[in-house]
C-alpha cells in the first residue's frame, strides 16, 4: 500500500468476507486502494486501522463506511426502513478509540414483512440511481447472499434475500456431497440447465434432488447440477421480483453470469454491472450528503 497518500476522506466497503478501502481526493478521484479479508465481527476498529493506517495522520480524517461494519453490535447503527430513498441516507457518526479517524457508517435498510436486513446493498442501489436516476425495475446482487431489490421512483420498495451462495459453499465443503463435487472447478452447463428447470418447476423437491448428487461420478456435472438446483429454487421463490421486470445484476462475474443464464431461460434479459463500481459511486453520493450536513 502507498504510504505517502494524503486523502481528503476514506471510503470503506466492508463486506462479510472482503473489505475494501479507497483513499479519496478532493475531486472524487481514487488516490489509492486497499483490500483485506477478515470474516470476524470482533475488533473491527483494529482491523479497520490496519487497512487504512498508512493514509492517516495526526489530523482526524473522515471515514465513510458501508456494509457489515455495522453488524454484530460493534457499532450502534440504526437501519432505515423500506420504502426509502438510499440516495438520501444519512451517515451515522460512531465513536472510536483512535482519534485519527472520524467514522461515519451508512445504516443499512431493514424490512419487517418479510423480515430482512440489508447492509451494503442499499449503497449499490444508490450507485445505480446515481448513474440511472429513472431506473424502475429490480437489482439482483449475487454473492454469498443474493438480494433481489425492487426499485421504483428512486426508492427501495422492497427486497428479499437468499442464502444460495452460502448453501453452495457449505454443501461443497462441509457435507456428504464433498466427494462428488470435489471443490471448485468448471461446471457442466447442460447439467446446470436441466437442474435449473427441475427446481424452478418443483422447488419443493430440492432436498431430494440434492441427495441425488451423491450418485454422480463426474464432478463438473455434479457442480453444474448443484448450482442449477439452488439457483432454480431461488428463482422460484423470487418469481415476483423478476417476472416481467427490468433486471440488473451486480456481483462476482462468474456468478452473475449463471444468474443471467438462468433468467435468459425464462425469457428475461438482464444487464450486468460492476458491484465495486456501484458501491464506490454510492459512497461518493453519501459523502456529498455528509458534506451538505
Amino acid at each position: 500500500m502507498t504510504t505517502d497518500i494524503r486523502p481528503q476522506w476514506i471510503a470503506v466497503d466492508w463486506g462479510a468476507e472482503v473489505q475494501r478501502a479507497y483513499a479519496m481526493g478532493k475531486g472524487g478521484q481514487v488516490l489509492a486502494r486497499a483490500e483485506s479479508r477478515h470474516d470476524s465481527l470482533a475488533d473491527i476498529e483494529s482491523h479497520l486501522l490496519d487497512l487504512i493506517g498508512p493514509w492517516l495522520s495526526d489530523t482526524p480524517l473522515p471515514v465513510l463506511a458501508s456494509g457489515h461494519i455495522g453488524a454484530g453490535g460493534a457499532f450502534a447503527v440504526t437501519p432505515g426502513a423500506v420504502p426509502c430513498k438510499p440516495a438520501e441516507a444519512k451517515p451515522q457518526r460512531q465513536p472510536t478509540c483512535d482519534a485519527r479517524i472520524a467514522l461515519h457508517i451508512l445504516p443499512g435498510v431493514q424490512q419487517s414483512r418479510p423480515a430482512d436486513l440489508m447492509q451494503g446493498g442499499e449503497t449499490q442501489v444508490a450507485g445505480i440511481l446515481a448513474q440511472h436516476p429513472q431506473f424502475d425495475g429490480v437489482l439482483c446482487l449475487t454473492g454469498a447472499q443474493s438480494r433481489w431489490i425492487h426499485i421504483s421512483a428512486e426508492e427501495i420498495v422492497s427486497f428479499q434475500s437468499a442464502l444460495t451462495g452460502e448453501l453452495r459453499a457449505l454443501l461443497s465443503d462441509h457435507s456428504s456431497l464433498q466427494s462428488a463435487l470435489k471443490g471448485d472447478g468448471p461446471l457442466d452447463f447442460d447439467a446446470f440447465d436441466a437442474a435449473l428447470s427441475e427446481t424452478l418447476s418443483r422447488p419443493e423437491r430440492l432436498a431430494q434432488a440434492l441427495a441425488g448428487l451423491q450418485a454422480i461420478t463426474d464432478p463438473a456435472q455434479a457442480r453444474g447440477r448443484l448450482s442449477g438446483l439452488l439457483i432454480g429454487a431461488e428463482l422460484a421463490a423470487m418469481r415476483p421480483y423478476w417476472l416481467g421486470q427490468q433486471v440488473l445484476l451486480a456481483g462476482p462475474q462468474d456468478l452473475s453470469a449463471l444468474y443471467a443464464r438462468a433468467l435468459q431461460t425464462q425469457g428475461v434479459p438482464s444487464a450486468s454491472n460492476d458491484a465495486e463500481f456501484l458501491t464506490l459511486a454510492g459512497l461518493c453520493l453519501a459523502w456529498k450528503t455528509l458534506q451538505a450536513g
